[in-house]
């Protein structure tokens, strides 16, 4: 089997990762027990999200490092796994960076997505009432950091 293959055998099955563990997450979500009056509880959500996200992210590094060893040596294989790494790292970075200035703007907890393949952008900030000055504030911090235009941002208020 060629190199090319395996890299792309390899991407599906990260992408195949993070599209299960987004499943997962999701489907956890859910109220299973078919009692629709238990609301999920905000702050279990913003702590599964967060360890779903870390544990996801590590599993695509570990994929990406097992493709960067079996590359050969400036091979075009090596060099897309170590620039899909690097945007991987970059964009945890900008998550971790925008949920703390949005934090800092007064709301309780909040968790942001950012598309690895498109420019979206998705808030979800723990707050009982969110106005439109305070996504105001929210947009304005993501666009300052991260320049994303108002369609590719979404806000989401969870109480």
């Amino acid at each position: 089997m060629s190199k090319k293959k395996k890299i792309i055998i390899l991407s599906c099955m990260i992408a195949l990762l993070a599209v299960t563990a987004v499943f997962n997450f999701v489907l956890t979500g859910m109220n299973l027990g078919g009692n629709d009056t238990e609301p999920v509880s905000a702050a279990n959500y913003f702590s599964q999200y967060r360890m779903e996200r870390m544990s996801t992210r590590n599993e695509e590094l570990l994929q990406l490092d097992a493709i960067i060893e079996a590359a050969e040596e400036g091979s075009q294989e090596k060099s897309d796994a170590l620039s899909m790494k690097l945007e991987l790292t970059e964009i945890t970075e900008q998550e971790l960076l925008l949920e703390s200035l949005i934090k800092a703007q007064g709301f309780e907890d909040s968790v942001v997505t950012i598309g690895l393949n498109s420019d979206n952008v998705n808030v979800i900030v723990k707050t009982d009432e969110l106005t439109q000055v305070d996504a105001i504030k929210i947009y304005s911090v993501v666009s300052d950091e991260i320049n994303a235009a108002p369609e590719n941002v979404k806000i989401i208020p969870i109480s």
